[in-house]
């Protein structure tokens, strides 16, 4: 490929920021269906947060950086890449209806000796056995005749200013070996990081689906520890912070695992190897006890709360953050919801204080209030369920009752009743 052209599909917390650094060295138009998304950015603003103002404006000013949700517009680039969220449904099955869509927009445009490179996470094989056949139908191409492909899964870390998409190493491959090249070139020429190029689409799949499995099981190892520590009455962080003296000890926290990757893609590896036969027992048995934490926070409350005899049913509790991460307005699969849907069948009167979440977000996604403004008033129960920094300057014990719990899910608060 002599000249390069670049598209960008799907301009969220993974698209827009490699689009923007993409666009500093290539041609590139940005790629979305949500027409309130592609005015938000081409007025210089990213909600997600992920790319600054300043940076964004430069990109549309200097580089000619197009934002749009017209697929016409990004018929004559020659280097599509595939950005669109891979969620799972109400029973944890892979979703992979963003990818078909993206797919079948794809096959609509792409021209032959195109490259077409996925970044989405999935379980090895869907590129190139559910997402290609569907750009082959519509666009009447064969694939590595008239076009090709490649993969190379995002690691971007949402809300991480210190860790970004330039900074971070790069797994690629092509679907021939010299696609592997042109496509690990590419990503070479801006991310300073480095590349890593794999022989063949399903190794980078794979390698991609492992890196949160592996994330997941050791916090569900954690919280495991946590629970056991509990009802011994030995302060979990403590133990972590003495075992974490030694050189080879690995530094994970017990907590709440939601988000869009390691919240859903163990459930991809998972659903492969069943597919194949095989019950990984390991990897179900992390998503279980990380799934289950909301509700086990809810309980420790109420036990707490039982203690002191304050009445749970009508009490007033506080939930401080939403979000499913600290400094991010990212709600995807916030597992804090858990705690609140728990909370509520005792008939607790729940407040929800967040300055990161979107209220109209969080309503449309999970039905609940949340603010952004810090309530008026005293409450019988703060449980703080994400550690913002912001909520360091929080006076805690201004929120508080004469006997009130206050329950610490982030290990973050100098004093608790209680906390993983």
């Amino acid at each position: 490929m002599d000249t390069i052209k670049i598209a960008v599909i799907g301009l969220g917390y993974v698209g827009l920021p490699l689009a923007r650094l993409f666009s500093t060295k290539y041609p590139t138009v940005g790629f979305d269906i949500n027409k309130r998304r592609i005015a938000e950015l081409m007025q210089g603003h990213d909600s997600t947060l992920e790319v600054e103002d300043a940076l964004l404006q430069e990109a549309i000013d200097t580089h000619g950086f197009l934002c749009t949700d017209d697929p016409e517009q990004i018929r004559d680039c020659n280097f599509y890449v595939v950005t669109v969220p891979t969620p799972v449904d109400v029973n944890n099955n892979p979703d992979l209806t963003p990818l078909y869509k993206a797919s079948a927009t794809v096959g609509k445009v792409i021209a032959k000796n195109d490259i077409v490179v996925y970044e989405s996470t999935v379980y090895p094989g869907v590129t190139e056995d559910e997402c290609i056949p569907i750009v082959e139908k519509i666009s009447g191409l064969t694939l590595n005749t008239d076009f090709f492909a490649g993969y190379s899964p995002e690691r971007i870390n949402p809300g991480d200013k210190e860790h970004t998409v330039e900074k971070i190493k790069k797994v690629t491959s092509g679907s021939t070996p010299e696609t592997g090249r042109i496509v690990d070139n590419v990503y070479a020429s801006v991310i300073i990081a480095g590349t890593h190029l794999a022989p063949s689409i399903k190794v980078a799949e794979a390698a991609k689906v492992i890196e949160n499995s592996q994330r997941d099981i050791n916090i569900a190892f954690v919280n495991e520890l946590s629970k056991i520590f509990n009802k011994m009455k030995i302060d979990t962080h403590a133990v972590l912070e003495a075992a974490g003296t030694k050189w080879n000890f690995l530094p994970f926290k017990p907590g709440l695992v939601g988000g869009h990757c390691i919240g859903v893609d163990p459930y991809y590896l998972a659903q492969a190897a069943q597919r194949l036969g095989y019950n990984p027992e390991i990897i179900l048995a992390g998503r279980r006890m990380n799934d289950g934490m909301g509700e086990y926070v809810a309980n420790e409350v109420i036990k707490l709360m039982l203690k002191k005899r304050i009445l749970v049913v009508d009490s007033k509790l506080l939930i401080l953050g939403f979000t499913f991460k600290e400094n991010c307005p990212d709600v995807r699969n916030t597992k804090v919801i858990d705690i609140v849907k728990a909370l509520q069948e005792y008939n607790v009167a729940v407040t929800i204080y967040d300055p990161w979440a979107d209220p109209a977000e969080v309503m449309h996604e999970y039905g609940v209030t949340t603010s952004r403004e810090l309530p008026a008033g005293q409450f019988d129960a703060v449980v703080l369920a994400v550690a913002h920094a912001g909520f360091r300057q929080l006076d805690i014990a201004a929120l508080q009752r004469e006997n009130s719990v206050v329950y610490d899910v982030k290990g973050f608060l100098p004093e608790s009743d209680g906390r993983l």
